[in-house]
């Protein structure tokens, strides 16, 4: 999920701050405040606060109660209340009936949800686990598997297949681990808890559109405990903004059709400023003295002027010869790997905001290319 344009945190380990992403996605966005090397955990947690500066204190209050008001209110009556206002919002009464009959706030979600890694990951140790040479072998075959359908999208959407399996693959193993949860409880749990209410009030508000149209079941939409779903883990509001129905069946399926879930996150990069005849970034060397206030994702440059400026390929060869802006990026530490990354890079950024995840998918990607 692609968390954090609405993304999530990186299920499977420990999360570099969703940087990126969170989304994407996990996420952090508000999945897990997870340290890799100097990263802080991250959120995909997009901002929606649109209150009108002519509602009066009183409403503003009232506006916020919910929040407030979680733990002292019981559940049956707070979830009493979200049926109305989801039927305020257009979402049919039998729908709303069939997704909230009977449940009740899931333990197990506000213990993962509250849980404080103890430990880090140096970006050596992130690296080994999450692109193990298994993943990429594996990555070759998938990509061979399904050459015609990601051939076909990857044109269409202008996003290299090689990308779309190493996020598929990085994200949720290939489709094999989506989360062993419901989404609708587990966001109702979220919500009705008083630290993020907000925020996954409206996911579950959103996962409740998701249903009434036919998308899936409730009981089919499975995700993780933070509400990120299907093979590319998108959260509900990821999934309305970005999710596509590729095979034409009427529904928008990110857990069982591959067209729809090779397409869906697709049309998230290339909404993202995605460029197919750019890859991602490389590893680098910065000579001697180099001025490492440079190392800044917010400095780009030309890389003619990276070359003059002594930066050279990881092997020692100069850098390509393309009229490209990059910027240079330390995957850990000042003095750790360095790497020279283009805008295809932030793009990745976009779906999970964690530098760690964002060089894993390039790495992969390029392991993929060159089987």
């Amino acid at each position: 999920m692609p968390f954090f344009r609405g993304g999530w945190v990186h299920n499977c380990l420990i999360v570099a701050p969703l940087s990126n992403g969170l989304v994407g996605a996990d996420p952090p966005f508000f999945w897990t405040m997870a340290r890799i090397g100097n990263l802080t955990g991250m959120v995909r947690i997009p901002s929606r606060f649109c209150l009108a500066f002519t509602l009066t204190a009183a409403a503003v209050f009232l506006s916020l109660a919910p929040t407030a008001l979680a733990q002292s209110q019981p559940f049956g009556q707070w979830l009493d209340e979200v049926r109305r206002e989801a039927v305020a919002r257009g979402i049919r009464q039998a729908t709303v009936d069939d997704a909230l009959v009977g449940i009740t706030p899931i333990p197990r979600v506000l213990e993962l949800d509250r849980r404080q890694p103890e430990f880090t990951l140096t970006f050596q140790q992130y690296m080994d686990r999450v692109v193990p040479l298994s993943r990429i072998e594996q990555g070759r075959r998938k990509l061979a598997e399904n050459q015609a359908l990601l051939g076909e999208i990857g044109r269409k959407y202008g996003v290299q297949p090689r990308f779309l399996v190493a996020f598929w693959g990085i994200e949720t193993d290939f489709g094999r681990i989506t989360g062993g949860f419901q989404v609708v409880p587990a966001l109702a749990t979220l919500a009705y808890d008083g630290r993020r209410s907000s925020y996954f009030r409206d996911e579950l508000f959103n996962a409740l559109k998701i249903v009434d149209q036919g998308h899936v079941k409730s009981s089919e939409m499975m995700g993780s405990w933070a509400g990120a779903m299907g093979q590319c883990q998108f959260m509900p509001s990821s999934f309305m903004a970005y999710a596509v129905d590729e095979n034409g069946d009427g529904r928008k399926d990110i857990w069982t059709t591959p067209a729809d879930v090779f397409a869906s996150a697709a049309n998230y990069l290339a909404r993202s400023g995605w460029k197919n005849d750019e890859t991602w970034g490389r590893a680098v060397r910065l000579p001697p003295g180099f001025d490492v206030s440079l190392v800044n994702m917010k400095v780009r440059k030309p890389l003619d002027e990276w070359q003059k400026l002594g930066v050279r390929r990881a092997d020692g060869h100069d850098l390509p010869k393309r009229d490209l802006m990059a910027s240079l990026a330390f995957a850990d530490k000042p003095g750790g790997p360095v790497f020279l990354v283009y805008g295809n890079f932030q793009a990745i950024l976009k779906w999970n905001r964690s530098i760690y995840f964002a060089v894993a998918v390039g790495v992969l990607a390029d392991g993929l290319q060159n089987g």
